[in-house]
């Protein structure tokens, strides 16, 4: 297939990922009508035939419309295949929620995030099993659609609620991964509803105004935040350190895969946080 002649913008580079973006739902959804076969990896984590063959067809788009940006992806990392960083590099977590996926749930999304300058300038986060479509870009704005014959129609802007000092805060949480620091810090709040949610939908929940707030004080890698922070972010949201500074990416000086592991965080919409 031929590279595109000149590099694309990052809103052209996220629409021209839509198609390959459904394809890799579309595997996974096929390997779990099949019989499913569990493997851990070495951190105990599981993985099935559904992330690599979503991770194949992700990273054969971005090598042939984004050739020469390094890209780090959850299944290759596993493998030992760690490119070097240094600039703009994609972030690709082909099935977050991999417990989900496997418990038969719908909570988990196929995602990919751009980093530049440290910080998500592009996300996509595809959630198979609704056809559910959301995308932000850095100074562009966010949207979601729903995928209907293999195109994404009923496009639509999304923007974060504005909450304030006096209103509920309706929370939402991890389904798999909640920590007691985590309810710590939501036991800060006046809190209305509390709802769990598993993967990067909780990023998307909240930039769409579904929910104000998603703490997280737990260990997270970069590829599961990125694409779902840069939706968050351009939707008018914010994503915070624990300190209140903005929320980074990049290798973090550490070796091998945990060079690519995150603080905790708070992600949130228009309201003012407890730090």
């Amino acid at each position: 297939m031929n590279q595109p002649a000149t590099p694309l913008s990052d809103s052209d580079l996220a629409e021209a990922l839509l198609p390959a973006t459904i394809r890799a739902g579309a595997a996974i959804l096929d390997v779990r009508s099949r019989t499913l076969e569990v493997e851990r990896k070495s951190d105990a984590s599981p993985v099935t035939e559904a992330d690599r063959a979503a991770e194949v067809i992700i990273l054969a788009e971005l090598a042939r419309l984004a050739p020469g940006i390094p890209v780090v992806a959850e299944e290759a990392v596993a493998a030992g295949d760690l490119p070097t960083v240094d600039g703009a590099f994609f972030l690709v977590d082909p099935l977050d929620g991999t417990k989900e996926f496997i418990s038969g749930g719908s909570d988990f999304t196929v995602n990919i995030g751009l980093i530049r300058d440290n910080r998500p300038v592009m996300g996509i986060v595809y959630t198979p099993v609704t056809g559910t479509m959301y995308v932000g870009i850095a100074g562009d704005g966010a949207w979601m659609g729903r995928m209907v014959d293999g195109a994404v129609v009923d496009r639509k802007p999304i923007v974060v609620r504005t909450c304030g000092d006096d209103t509920k805060v309706d929370v939402v949480a991890s389904k798999s991964h909640r920590t007691p620091e985590t309810d710590d810090y939501i036991n800060r709040y006046p809190v209305g509803d509390l709802v769990s949610a598993g993967s990067s939908l909780k990023f998307c929940l909240v930039a769409e105004g579904k929910a104000d707030l998603y703490p997280r004080m737990g260990t997270t890698m970069q590829w599961d935040t990125a694409a779902g922070d840069a939706v968050l972010r351009a939707a008018g949201g914010q994503v915070v350190s624990l300190d209140g500074t903005p929320f980074p990416y990049g290798p973090n000086g550490e070796a091998g895969a945990a060079a690519f592991r995150n603080e905790w965080f708070i992600a949130a919409g228009a309201m003012a946080l407890k730090t």
